[in-house]
C-alpha cells in the first residue's frame, strides 16, 4: 500500500466530514432556502451566510447551529465553490463538530444544508461519475478500473466500499447501501459495484491498496495516508447477501471503519480551523464564557510577567550585594579576558604577502629580455645605464 512520509493530524472523535460536489450551478439558493425552512420549523436554532471563506477564495460560506439529543450542541460550516468555469459545477466541504463524540445515529449535517430529494444535484463526490446514495458500477475497462480506485483512495473525503456480486442481481440485489447506513453515515459512503465476471480485474487493482475483495464479499477501500489498522482485511466481509435483506455485516464493518481514528485528509485541518476560528453565531452565554477564558490568560500572562520582573530584581540586589562586599574586602575578581576573536580564513589576506613577493620579484628580474639597457657600476660607486652610444660614427663625421 503507498505510504505518505507527511504525518497529519488525527480527526478529532467530535468532528463530521465531507467533501462533495454539486452538478451545475445554483448550489447556494439551495443551501438558503433550505435553511430557510429549517429555522422556520425550529429545526435548527440559527444560521449565517457570508462571503467566500475568509481568505479571498470565491464562493459563499453557510453556518447553521442546532440541537441532538436534546442538549449537544452541533455547530456545522458548509463553504460552496464558485462555479467551473467549463461544466458549471460547484466543489462543496462540510465540517460539523459536536460538543462531545459523535454519534452516527446523529441526523446527517448534510440533510441541514441540502434538501433531501433522490435527484437532488449536489450527492455527487469529487471523483466524477460517483454518488453518495446510489449504486456506482465499476467501469469495464481494465485500466479505468484501476485509476479510479486509486483515484477513490487518494482524493476523497468518502469512504469508499467495494461489493462484489456473486452473480447476476435481480431488483432486490440492486438495492443500495445508503438508506439502510446510519443516518450520518448516509452522505459519507460510496458503493461500487463489481460485476461477477470482474472479480479477478477488481483484486488485481487492489494490490496496490493492499487490499482483496472476497468473492461474493466486499471490501472497503482504505484511504491514503492509512489510518491504523488498515493495512490489514479488518474491514473486508466475506459474503454479503444481495438479495433484499439488510446486510448487517457489511452495515458493521462500515461503522467499525468510520469510528476508527483517522488521520485529516487533504485540506480537512484548514477548513476545521475556520469553523473553530471564524464562527459566527455564538450565544450570549459563549460570548461571555470566551471572555472568561481571555481575560484568565491575560491574568496568567501578567502574572508570569510579574515574577519574572521580581526574580530579575532579586537577582540584580543579590548582584549588588556581591559587588559591594567585594570592594570593602579589598579581594576584587581579577578582570576577565576576554577570549581573542578568531579571524576567518580570507583569500585577499593571502593574497597581500603574494602580491609584494611578485612585486619584489619583478624587481629583481633581468630586464636583457625586456630591451632594457644593463645597470653598470663605475669605480666612484655610481650606477649608470649602458645605452646606445650619441656619439656620431665615422661615417657621420666624414658627412
Amino acid at each position: 500500500m503507498a505510504k505518505s512520509s507527511t504525518a497529519r493530524a488525527s480527526a478529532p472523535d467530535t468532528v463530521w466530514l465531507a467533501r462533495g460536489r454539486h452538478l451545475g450551478a445554483g448550489a447556494e439558493e439551495r443551501v438558503r432556502q433550505r435553511l430557510r425552512e429549517l429555522k422556520s420549523g425550529a429545526v435548527i436554532q440559527d444560521r449565517f451566510e457570508f462571503d467566500g471563506s475568509g481568505d479571498g477564495t470565491p464562493g459563499r460560506a453557510f453556518e447553521a447551529r442546532w440541537l441532538v439529543d436534546g442538549d449537544v450542541v452541533v455547530r456545522a460550516r458548509l463553504n460552496v465553490g464558485a462555479p467551473d468555469v467549463r461544466d458549471g459545477t460547484q466543489d462543496w466541504v462540510l465540517v460539523a463538530e459536536a460538543d462531545r463524540a459523535w454519534d452516527l445515529d446523529w441526523p446527517s449535517p448534510a440533510t441541514v444544508f441540502w434538501p433531501e430529494d433522490a435527484d437532488a444535484p449536489w450527492d455527487h463526490d469529487v471523483v466524477p461519475d460517483l454518488r453518495f446514495r446510489d449504486i456506482n458500477p465499476l467501469p469495464t475497462e481494465d485500466r479505468a478500473l484501476r485509476r479510479l480506485l486509486k483515484e477513490c483512495a487518494r482524493h476523497t473525503w468518502s469512504i469508499h466500499v467495494v461489493v462484489h456480486e456473486a452473480m447476476t442481481t435481480d431488483e432486490r440485489g440492486r438495492r443500495p447501501l445508503a438508506p439502510m447506513l446510519p443516518p450520518s453515515l448516509r452522505h459519507r459512503v460510496v458503493e461500487h459495484r463489481a460485476a461477477p465476471e470482474q472479480f479477478q480485474v477488481v483484486n488485481w487493482a487492489l494490490y496496490d491498496l493492499g487490499v482483496r475483495v472476497p468473492r461474493g464479499g466486499a471490501v472497503v477501500l482504505p484511504a491514503v495516508p492509512a489510518g491504523p489498522g488498515t493495512d490489514d482485511n479488518g474491514f473486508s466481509v466475506r459474503t454479503v447477501f444481495l438479495d433484499g435483506t439488510e446486510p448487517t455485516d457489511l452495515i458493521d464493518t462500515v461503522r467499525r471503519y468510520a469510528e476508527r481514528p483517522a488521520p485529516l485528509p487533504d485540506g480537512a485541518e484548514e477548513a476545521l480551523a475556520e469553523l473553530r476560528e471564524q464562527w459566527h453565531l455564538t450565544t450570549l452565554e459563549e460570548e461571555l464564557a470566551q471572555t472568561r477564558r481571555q481575560l484568565a490568560a491575560y491574568a496568567e500572562a501578567l502574572d508570569a510577567m510579574t515574577k519574572s520582573r521580581d526574580l530579575y530584581r532579586e537577582a540584580a540586589e543579590l548582584a549588588h550585594e556581591a559587588l559591594a562586599a567585594y570592594q570593602e574586602s579589598g579581594t576584587l575578581p581579577p578582570p576577565r579576558q576576554e577570549e581573542r576573536k578568531r579571524e576567518g580564513f580570507s583569500l585577499r589576506t593571502l593574497a597581500k604577502p603574494l602580491e609584494r613577493v611578485r612585486d619584489g620579484a619583478k624587481l629583481l628580474r633581468t630586464p636583457s629580455s625586456e630591451g632594457h639597457a644593463p645597470r653598470t657600476t663605475d669605480p666612484d660607486g655610481e650606477t649608470s645605464v649602458a645605452g646606445p652610444s650619441t656619439e656620431p660614427t665615422d661615417a657621420g663625421k666624414r658627412g
